[in-house]
């Protein structure tokens, strides 16, 4: 039997569709409402206090600009105006996916990265359901959480930004309290001492411990190594393979790779904006300086189960992914890239 996680999401708010998509609740609008950028304090007014109470109430209440306008606070005015306008794009559509492909496909992503972020993680949690490879729902991580990059003699370890941020923040100062230490220390034997952190314990999780997993599935203490032909990266992939069957019903098999051969493919999807830059200057057959060539971390082959829902010019030919690290080594995964940039035929 599949194991309960991200427990905080959302998800358990939701309820499905016929199809398997997830529908909007009344409960699941009140725990925006009740998200500390809109509960009131005691210093807020009685035009604010009675707006979410009302809300509270009817969660799905026409809400006029005046009342927004009457609060005195202007920053809750503003988040106001920000949830309202999330909760439009939600309530115009029947599913949390039919919203997270509209934003994407309309040209107009007014959304505050956070909506984004959550958006993602609780289609995920959908999507990961009956998942039972903890390393799975580790590396879905990256698409709506950061990562830190370590490069160590090959070793390509990714941590979680706000923990190493974190752990950083809390350092004493004599402790060296950066990513190489917090790796190194990851990296010992699960139960052997280490240098005391003040922050954070990471391990690094791997077939033999992934377990560990559903013990702190929240606390995004776990490193994981992307290197070709690590179990981390196997997963990264059936998560790549299981969002585009869910999001576009397309099926499709996506492997990891040491480096494309082919000299002049078709189509690359760039998992990131980095990768996006650097794959198309590579197809381009320009000049790529090394230092940007040692921030791509990993590379993919994606093919398609039928050729038939292909781009016509293109059909047959295998997709090349990329995912990299910017100039100071953090990962921003898109996976809205892998939605928008697929080269799916056009529909009939």
């Amino acid at each position: 039997m599949p194991q309960d996680f991200w427990r905080h999401s959302g998800f358990h708010l939701l309820r499905r569709d016929a199809s398997g998509r997830l529908a909007v609740t009344d409960d699941f609008l009140r725990a925006y409402y009740l998200r500390p950028e809109l509960r009131p304090v005691e210093e807020s007014c009685a035009n604010e206090i009675a707006l979410h109470r009302a809300l509270l109430e009817a969660p799905r209440m026409k809400v006029e600009a005046a009342q927004i306008d009457a609060i005195a606070d202007a920053d809750t005015g503003f988040n106001y105006r920000a949830m309202l306008d999330f909760r439009a794009r939600l309530l115009a559509v029947p599913t949390l996916e039919a919203c997270y492909l509209g934003l994407f496909t309309s040209g107009n992503v007014s959304v505050p990265p956070l909506f984004i972020d959550q958006l993602t993680q609780i289609i995920l949690r959908n999507v990961l359901e009956d998942a039972d490879d903890a390393l799975e729902l580790r590396a879905a991580e990256l698409f709506y959480r950061e990562q830190k990059a370590s490069l160590q003699e090959g070793a390509v370890m990714l941590a979680d930004l706000e923990t190493v941020e974190l752990h950083a923040a809390g350092a004493s100062e004599g402790n060296r309290g950066g990513l190489d230490q917090l790796i190194a220390e990851a990296q010992a034997p699960y139960h052997e001492a280490r240098a005391p952190l003040q922050a954070v314990n990471l391990d690094v999780l791997d077939r033999d411990n992934a377990q560990l997993y559903w013990l702190r599935d929240e606390r995004h203490d776990f490193v994981i190594s992307v290197n070709h032909g690590r179990a981390a990266l196997a997963a990264l992939c059936a998560v790549i393979e299981r969002w585009i069957l869910h999001l576009c019903g397309v099926n499709v098999s996506v492997t990891s790779l040491p480096r494309i051969d082919e000299a002049h493919w078709a189509w690359h999807i760039g998992l990131d904006a980095q990768s996006t830059a650097l794959l198309n200057d590579l197809w381009r057959g320009g000049e790529v300086e090394p230092e940007r060539l040692t921030r791509l971390l990993a590379l993919f082959r994606m093919e398609f189960a039928d050729a038939g829902e292909m781009r016509a010019d293109v059909a047959g030919r295998p997709v090349y992914l990329a995912l990299s690290m910017d100039e100071d080594g953090v990962v921003r995964v898109k996976p809205q890239n892998l939605i928008t940039n697929l080269p799916l035929a056009q529909p009939s």
